[in-house]
């Protein structure tokens, strides 16, 4: 377990926000660079206008051209979270235009790999498409989208990845990251790319009259937000001011009974509450039950729950997508538990591990190797990249980082400098996929480390838990802790307040041999209880200590319809 220490954040501005805040309110948005009221505002009219995306009159031309020729559309998916909101904003948005001929294709990640490929495109051109829509991709299908064009077919691309030094010939391409575009919001996730078309759509729609002189009535799109604010919270994106507004209101569809039933079956198997849900649990139970049908199997039963049109159909496709969560679960673990020997051997508290960790095995699945390399970044803290076997002599790899190290940018450099090791690339500065092939495995694992030695510092290597300070005895009850809970919402770039403190340790054990459950005395003597899920067994329970130093989390724990609070341990050190 790489060794960790606490550090408390500096405020990283000085602006007084809403003098009538409660002071840790204050301070916690301080802490994430909030300088400005308007920041916090949660209402969709505080959105940033569609109209500075690069793009956007041009791909809604498009789309007002097909709507009024009623064009055969094929959206082309990825087979993420993301990916799959994506289609199906795109798929339940534009039938509630009036498009007709609308089908949806992601490809298989075993089959045809990310995105609009040429072996992809010659399967939809053959379909008889008439306009491609990609979503949560296509920055990067140059050849896939000059087969496209060749053959006649409109596309439209809308994605939010990096492009490359080479734009596809898109008839119009939407994308906050492309060069030139001016949208202050370069965190926006392909989901919300694909809610944008449509908002740009109904406007120039409205402007038209088309609603009126059709008799039509004008679409909800807000009915949409449910599986904008999923798909953003599952992709890590940064939840900058734009992207709070957009979770915070499918947030509240949600907890009002407004959702979708896919959204409401997925909530249901997870065994969560709609009218509770948070930001964090997108991330942690219904992602993965989302995701696991893209890393299994076929992301299309992802889409369908996200379609279904009635509660009984969409349960009927959660539990199918529960099911292979389990399995992708138990495989997680086996190749952890591997990986976990082998890197065990190399260093028992993670001093001695290289600047880069650089793993492979060729029974590995090819679908779980991004949460792998997810897992081993979290227990080490070192940039990880774990690679499957692929097809036709290649090794698929898929990249996870730490802060300081923008992984995409270091697989950029390493293919300048060793023209053709890396077949083929993509990705942000956490995450990324990559192709090579087998035989240069070693060659790559050099190159890596030795370019990654010249980025990154002793300190970056250090892993620490930020806290925002120490909390006083009277914030320690539920009514502070539904504060903080109504006060986000929480997530990438704008994390979920932790604080720190020192507490007597009363008593401990362990739960299922690997979460341990604490009650302490903080402040002014008060007993609370505690829990450290996944906690360091090396290390705890420790009979001797008797004084801890905690970083922790405020949580309410509920237990037979009974409320009280708890303390979620993000790191604990002794302090006897």
């Amino acid at each position: 377990m790489q060794l960790k220490q606490i550090s408390r954040r500096e405020p990283l501005t000085g602006e007084v926000i809403a003098e009538n805040l409660h002071p840790v309110l204050r301070r916690l948005y301080q802490n994430r660079g909030i300088s400005n009221q308007s920041e916090l505002e949660r209402g969709a009219a505080g959105l940033l206008p569609f109209s500075s995306l690069k793009g956007i009159d041009q791909a809604v031309q498009l789309l007002v051209d097909a709507l009024q020729q009623q064009q055969h559309i094929v959206i082309v998916g990825d087979f993420d979270a993301d990916g799959a909101t994506s289609t199906a904003v795109l798929m339940a948005g534009l039938k509630a235009f009036g498009f007709k001929y609308l089908e949806y294709m992601v490809p298989n990640r075993f089959e045809y790999g990310y995105g609009l490929t040429p072996e992809l495109a010659e399967i939809v051109v053959a379909q008889g498409a008439e306009l491609i829509i990609t979503v949560d991709n296509g920055i990067s299908a140059v050849d896939g989208v000059a087969l496209a064009k060749k053959a006649g077919v409109k596309v439209l691309v809308t994605d939010h990845h990096l492009a490359g030094n080479v734009l596809p010939n898109a008839d119009a391409i939407v994308n906050p990251n492309q060069p030139g575009c001016t949208f202050q919001s370069k965190a926006l996730a392909g989901v919300g790319v694909a809610f944008y078309l449509l908002m740009a759509l109904r406007a120039t729609l409205r402007q038209q009259s088309y609603f009126n002189d059709k008799g039509l009535p004008e679409p909800n799109i807000a009915e949409l937000l449910d599986l904008v604010a999923l798909g953003t919270v599952a992709d890590v994106v940064a939840l900058d001011s734009n992207n709070r507004i957009l979770v915070h209101q499918g947030l509240m569809r949600i907890r009002s009974g407004k959702c979708r039933p896919g959204i409401q079956a997925l909530i249901d198997v997870a065994n969560r509450r709609a009218e509770k849900l948070t930001a964090s649990d997108f991330g942690f139970s219904l992602a993965p039950r989302l995701n696991a049908a893209g890393r299994l199997d076929d992301m299309a039963l992802g889409i369908s729950c996200l379609l279904a049109p009635d509660l009984g159909l969409a349960r009927q496709y959660a539990a199918e997508l529960d099911a292979l969560n389990v399995e992708r679960r138990a495989i997680e673990q086996s190749m952890q538990l591997e990986a976990q020997a082998f890197l065990s051997k190399l260093s028992f508290d993670g001093s001695n591990l290289p600047e880069c960790l650089c793993l492979y095995r060729s029974d590995w699945h090819q679908g779980v190797i991004g949460i792998l390399a997810g897992r081993i970044k979290e227990q080490f803290h070192r940039p990880t990249i774990i690679f499957a076997e692929g097809d036709n002599g290649e090794l698929k790899g898929s990249a996870r980082s730490i802060p300081g190290l923008h992984i995409r940018d270091l697989l950029e450099e390493i293919a300048s400098q060793y023209p053709g090791l890396i077949k083929k690339f993509g990705g942000h500065a956490m995450a990324a996929g990559l192709t090579i092939a087998a035989d240069r495995l070693e060659t790559f694992q050099l190159a890596l480390s030795l370019t990654a030695k010249r980025h990154l510092t002793a300190e970056q290597l250090t892993a620490v838990v930020y806290s925002d300070g120490e909390l006083a005895a009277d914030c320690f009850d539920i009514g502070f802790a539904q504060l903080l809970q109504n006060a986000g919402p929480w997530g990438q770039a704008f994390p979920e307040p932790v604080f720190d403190g020192e507490f007597v340790l009363v008593n401990q054990k362990m739960l299922a041999e690997r979460h341990l459950k604490l009650m302490l005395q903080g402040p002014n003597g008060l007993l609370v209880d505690a829990i450290w899920f996944n906690a360091d067994t090396k290390t705890w329970p420790d009979v001797n200590v008797k004084k801890v130093h905690l970083a922790y989390q405020l949580d309410i724990n509920e237990y037979r319809d009974k409320y009280s609070l708890q303390l979620i341990v993000r790191h604990m050190l002794a302090r006897n």
